[in-house]
């Protein structure tokens, strides 16, 4: 099946071509997590807030993630509403002074456009307050959206701009580019699998890094295993107070 390499493809170019970065985002976390911070996780919007899910309270998954839910820019949270509030401006950034994002603590960012006010505002507010970035986006999307288009954040950034730490998932211009014979408008997007596949590679270098310095990676267990809930209750204590949405 086409869609098939299509997406293999993808997320063989976001391996070959990342995985250095990908590894400097594990040595990123175990770093906060060796300073027992909370790794804070935001989507700017759009299908991207579905990478705060995919890294939140999972099976396999950190145990420490702070999720910044923005579920007004959500697809959950009706689709016309959602689109006009990701373009507006000073969401991204109340977001960002609720959960209260401290010097020196990191946020990992995901949008494949990375043009949006929701995004942008985000960004300069966590560095104003002295965040480190890691950001998941494209940079076809950074190279081919003109620069007057409307989507943009009135100051032209991308959100590149913010990072200590680019991870380009090769989302292409216009999302989907899989066509169907006889069909002229693309269909099928892959950047959610590429995102997903970036989030959860992100966590194996944290965890890597985590056991080459002797640390105990903060790990959620299945709950729906024998034994979940007593595995996981020790890490819940540990963050239930400090993690605003568990």
């Amino acid at each position: 099946m086409d869609y098939l390499k299509n997406v293999i493809s993808k997320l063989n170019r976001a391996e070959s071509s990342q995985a250095a970065n990908l590894k400097r985002a594990g040595a990123m976390i175990a770093d906060a997590y060796e300073q027992d911070r909370l790794i804070h996780v935001y989507g700017g919007g759009g299908h991207t807030v579905m990478m705060v899910c995919e890294m939140f309270f999972r099976a396999g998954g950190l145990a420490n993630i702070n999720p910044i839910f923005g579920h007004d820019i959500s697809p959950l949270c009706q689709a016309l509403k959602y689109l006009e509030i990701e373009r507006t401006q000073g969401y991204g950034a109340c977001l960002i002074r609720y959960y209260d994002l401290k010097k020196d603590d990191l946020l990992i960012v995901f949008h494949n456009i990375g043009f949006n006010p929701t995004t942008i505002d985000a960004a300069e507010e966590a560095k104003q307050r002295g965040a480190k970035i890691i950001a998941v986006s494209s940079t076809d999307w950074q190279k081919k959206l003109p620069k007057d288009h409307h989507i943009r954040h009135p100051n032209g950034k991308h959100l590149f701009d913010y990072a200590d730490l680019k991870i380009d998932d090769a989302n292409p211009f216009g999302d989907a580019d899989y066509f169907v014979e006889g069909y002229d408008v693309p269909v099928a997007p892959t950047s959610t699998i590429v995102d997903a596949y970036i989030a959860h590679r992100m966590v194996i270098e944290a965890v890597a890094e985590m056991k080459r310095r002797g640390l105990e990676p903060p790990i959620f267990r299945s709950a729906n295993l024998p034994g979940g809930d007593e595995f996981n209750a020790k890490l819940l204590e540990r963050y239930r107070n400090r993690v605003k949405d568990l």
